[in-house]
C-alpha cells in the first residue's frame, strides 16, 4: 500500500515537471522569437538614426558654406 501510494505521488509530481518543462519551453521559444523581432527594429532604429545625423551634419556643412538666418535657428535649437 505504501509502495503504491508513494508511486503515484512520484508519478503526479513526474507529469507536473514535464508538464513545467513544456510551458518554460514554449516561454523561451516565444521570448526569442519576441527578441529577433526587437532586435531587428532595433537595427532599423539605428540606422535611420544615422541617417538623420548624417542629414544634420550636412545640413550644418552647407549652412556654413551658404548661411541662412532661419536654419541657423534651427540648428541651434537642436
Amino acid at each position: 500500500m505504501k509502495c503504491e501510494m508513494l508511486n503515484g505521488i512520484l508519478t503526479f509530481v513526474l507529469g507536473a515537471l514535464v508538464v513545467a518543462g513544456v510551458i518554460l519551453a514554449l516561454q523561451t521559444i516565444n521570448r526569442s522569437r519576441e527578441l529577433n523581432v526587437l532586435q531587428i527594429k532595433a537595427v532599423e532604429i539605428n540606422q535611420n538614426y544615422l541617417r538623420l545625423q548624417s542629414l544634420a551634419n550636412e545640413t550644418a556643412a552647407y549652412n556654413q558654406k551658404y548661411p541662412n538666418p532661419a536654419l541657423t535657428r534651427i540648428l541651434q535649437g537642436h
